[in-house]
């Protein structure tokens, strides 16, 4: 059995019109062979991601999810932008091949970019990789690595000076975070206030080194190698990538790193295998961090509680959309029960920090 991610067939009520597809890529491409054939990565809950296969080439179609609320979440020329800065000085970084946003093609802004072929760990590593304790740290502590290396790219210098503004980048992402979920929530969801003006009250001081961050990096958007599962070859969904606080974005990470030791609600939302045997522990991650860097990052706690409270957000938004009738995708039913589970682990993050 390969192990590398696949495609299969497209979900009820997210088709696309193929012959307009097909017709812009080999405008895009026209060297391109044979007839096309469309599928859809099932995985993830955002933008909706498509696999082109022609008999010379296979491109990857990226375009918002129907039913969008949270429009500036879905910003694909963004998202084009960042990857085309990147290539030449981020290798891990998949090869953008053309941007969209003709409303005769499809309804929304979308992209086309290079597939990488590889293997997309997701909520357990396969058995075939039988990684041992050491493997699996020696693999997070390159996925860490990876991270850092995007963090200290020099951003001016490849076009992304306005990007993003890291002044005030910490406050504008507590209050705008802040913001989604009020508008999100649900009268079945939380209220989370407790944890908003927790953040509020504790945010850290602008970092004096802002750098290109990813804003969801974690390790079901990483791709590694079929021949050397240990090596990282890709890193995708660059949807939410900006220039800001390089913390911030290893604080988002963190949110998604369940450790063996935490809860069983917590094991039970569990998204990633980061309770493996031999994973670093958050803490662990964040010293490392700050060990590579040279810096001596503190307030773990409120990098940690961000995270957590950001994937809340996430998770509400799309909830959001099932609730209302805006997908039908059966995936996001429970999503507010995972709400729910991340609103206690900040809270108890907060007393553990007072």
């Amino acid at each position: 059995m390969s192990l590398k991610d696949s495609a299969t067939e497209i979900r009820k009520g997210e088709h696309l019109d193929a012959a307009a597809v097909e017709a812009f890529a080999r405008e895009a491409l026209p060297d391109l062979e044979g007839s096309m054939r469309l599928s859809q990565f099932p995985r993830g809950h955002s933008n909706l991601t498509y696999l082109l296969c022609f008999d010379n080439r296979e491109l990857v179609l990226r375009r918002p999810p129907f039913g969008t609320k949270a429009k500036s979440a879905h910003d694909m020329s963004r998202e084009y932008r960042i990857l085309s800065a990147l290539k030449d000085v981020f290798p891990y970084s998949p090869e953008p091949i053309a941007y969209s946003d003709d409303e005769s093609i499809m309804e929304c802004p979308f992209y086309l970019m290079e597939r990488i072929q590889g293997i997309i760990p997701r909520r357990d590593f396969p058995p075939e990789l039988a990684f041992s304790p050491r493997q699996v740290r020696e693999l997070f502590e390159k996925l860490l690595k990876v991270q850092l290396k995007l963090h200290t790219i020099v951003y001016r210098k490849i076009g992304l000076d306005n990007f993003g503004k890291p002044e005030g980048y910490v406050r504008r992402q507590v209050e705008g975070w802040s913001k989604r979920y009020r508008a999100a929530r649900t009268p079945d969801a939380p209220d989370c206030e407790a944890v908003m003006g927790w953040l509020q009250d504790h945010m850290p001081s602008d970092s004096k080194n802002p750098g290109v961050i990813h804003n969801d990096f974690k390790l079901d958007n990483v791709v590694l190698d079929p021949e050397d599962p240990l090596k990282v070859i890709g890193v995708l969904d660059w949807e939410m990538a900006t220039v800001g606080d390089p913390l911030m974005d290893l604080g988002s990470s963190l949110g998604y790193w369940v450790e063996a030791a935490d809860p069983p609600e917590m094991q039970a939302i569990r998204f990633l295998p980061t309770n493996a045997k031999g994973a670093p522990t958050r803490r662990e991650l964040f010293d490392l961090y700050g060990k590579l860097s040279g810096s001596k990052p503190d307030q773990f706690e409120f990098y940690y509680c961000f995270g957590l409270f950001r994937l809340a957000v996430i998770a509400q938004q799309i909830y959001y959309r099932y609730y209302h009738g805006q997908t039908r995708d059966e995936r996001f039913k429970m999503f507010v029960m995972a709400v729910a589970v991340l609103e206690q682990a900040a809270a108890r993050t907060i007393e553990r920090g007072a």
